[in-house]
Formats: C-alpha cells, structure tokens, sequence
C-alpha cells in the first residue's frame, strides 16, 4: 500500500470541511436531498467528546471518518473515501483506526447508521464484525437505514 497516513484533523478545517462537502454529494446522488441532515458540529468531535481522522495519501486528503460521543457508545460519522483511493483498504483502515480511538476513550462500542444504497459500507462493516442493531438517531424511522455495532475489547 502507497504510504497512505491516518491522521488526527480539525473538523471545522478548511481542505476537511472541503472532502466532508465531497462526501455528501456523494450521499446525495445515492439518497436525493442534501446527501445527510444529521445535526453535526466541530465540537462533537473534539475530545474527550469524539475525535476525526483523516486519510492523506501526498498531501491529498483522500478519505475520512469520526466518532461522536453517544452515552457509553462511539458514533461513526462522516465515513468517507473518495472515488479515485477506493478500493485501496482506505475505509478498513480508517474503521480501525476510528475502533483504536474510540476504545481508547473509553467506549464501550461503535455504532453507525449507514442506508440500504451504499453496499461497499455494508460489505466493510459487515466484514469487521458489525452486526445489526435496533435503528436509532436521526435516520432511525426512514426505510432505508441500517444501523450495526460492534463491541470494543477493552486494552
């Protein structure tokens, strides 16, 4: 693999605020609307109330994901890899990452909403050992959302 970093970033950053606005027009192809209307801010990423990474593959930030706090949970957000790093491991590496962090911080597991139209997440997921769960947050009573957890071992 190229030598892809994962890094710690701001969220409210200009170049992250510019691949978050790519990840939701990618959403919004999939979905219609404005891609996700999730309520979301800078501070929900901010520890000890989350944390956001990004992957920077020469000086291009190429992918994204974050955790938010949610009681003892760690929210996934803003997963994302753009079109032209797919299928490079980006977004396994980014979830492992993000599972590092959050297990870190205490979390007793991750939990995601994803939506029936993106079956590259649901295959990653899926694949790390996520497993279905009751559907919660924003999405919770729309169709098409999926909602998985995964348990965190403690360190």
């Amino acid at each position: 693999m190229q030598d892809i970093k994962i890094i710690t970033a701001d969220f409210d950053d200009p170049a992250v605020q510019t691949l978050i606005a790519e990840n939701l027009r990618d959403l919004a192809e999939r979905y219609g609307g404005s891609g996700d209307d999730s309520p979301i801010s800078g501070a929900d990423f901010t520890p000890p109330a989350g944390a956001f990474l990004v992957a920077v593959l020469d000086d291009q930030l190429i992918g994204s994901a974050g955790w938010r706090r949610r009681g003892d949970d760690a929210e996934l957000k803003r997963m994302f890899t753009t079109q032209a790093a797919r299928g490079r491991g980006v977004a396994r590496r980014l979830l492992t990452r993000i599972e590092e962090s959050a297990r870190e911080a205490g979390c007793r597991r991750v939990i995601l909403e994803t939506g029936d139209r993106q079956p590259e997440a649901i295959a990653l997921y899926e694949s790390a050992g996520y497993t279905r769960i009751a559907d919660f947050g924003y999405y919770k009573d729309y169709p098409d959302v999926l909602s998985y957890a995964k348990p965190l071992q403690p360190v």
